[in-house]
């Protein structure tokens, strides 16, 4: 399937080019780019699809104007959850945990651009996302706490330790404070920090770095880094050593030590099989 037969998107923004996609959060960039249950839906099931899109090799994720996401919006969300009955709630919860099942199963890498506010639910979404870039004026904050409850939302428990530590993200979703952007980055949850003005530029830089790279190596280097956590270290060893075994069966792996045999020595131009 080709990113053209997707379906149109009406509550985020989709835009291929040179094998990256960018998925922009653009409703009420004026409220920081909230999220809804329209979009949280839509995030979900356009994840679910890449999965089958050829000339996507990676994607970024970001925010429209100067903001990343402020969280679940107030008032078409947290509004509407208040008067819910249990059922109806435990619909909503497994809906936004499936967005970030999709993110974790899609095989492109994610590179999150975030810029000003990176809050509740967007701070799961970059946390989500498999590389994250940060201005020196993003803000990043798991705000579950401070709405009564739990910080086990979204994988938050099983994912943000093995980014930032056991105790750093026990700080962060117990007390739900700002974790400013300099320390983020020194924590480990921004890979780096760069200028507003070049935030754009830089992680589709290093999307398409990634998409011009071997993207089934790629997409089993992903889908190991998911699954690995998991695995006692024998079994981790013996599942990469399945995986290499089958990359070594790839066009790829045969270009690369072609172009590497050459002379005098080229550089390997990947095609993805």
């Amino acid at each position: 399937m080709r990113s053209s037969d997707l379906a149109p998107a009406r509550h985020v923004q989709l835009a291929v080019r040179d094998r990256v996609a960018t998925i922009t959060l653009h409703e009420h960039p004026e409220r920081k780019n909230p999220l809804t249950f329209e979009s949280y839906a839509e995030l979900r099931d356009l994840f679910r699809a890449l999965v089958d899109v050829d000339d996507v090799k990676a994607v970024v994720l970001t925010g429209a104007g100067d903001d990343f996401c402020s969280g679940g919006d107030v008032h078409d969300i947290i509004g509407p959850l208040v008067r819910m009955d249990v059922a109806a709630r435990l619909r909503f919860t497994r809906m936004t945990g499936d967005v970030l099942k999709a993110m974790r199963h899609c095989p492109q890498p994610i590179v999150a651009a975030v810029d000003g506010v990176c809050a509740g639910a967007g701070a799961i979404l970059a946390m989500g996302s498999d590389m994250r870039l940060g201005t020196p004026r993003a803000r990043v904050a798991f705000l579950f706490v401070r709405v009564g409850l739990s910080g086990a939302d979204m994988g938050a428990c099983a994912l943000l330790p093995r980014i930032v530590g056991q105790g750093r993200a026990s700080e962060l979703l117990y007390t739900g404070r700002t974790l400013p952007a300099d320390e983020a980055e020194r924590w480990g949850f921004f890979n780096r920090i760069v200028e507003p003005a070049s935030l754009h530029s830089e992680a589709r830089e290093l999307a398409a770095s990634i998409a011009h790279g071997p993207t089934f190596a790629h997409a089993m280097t992903k889908r190991m880094l998911h699954q690995e956590w998991s695995l006692p270290v024998d079994e981790a060893i013996e599942a990469e050593a399945q995986t290499q075994a089958i990359c070594m069966q790839t066009g790829d792996f045969r270009r690369a030590y072609e172009a590497f045999a050459a002379s005098p020595r080229q550089q390997p131009v990947f095609q993805g099989d």
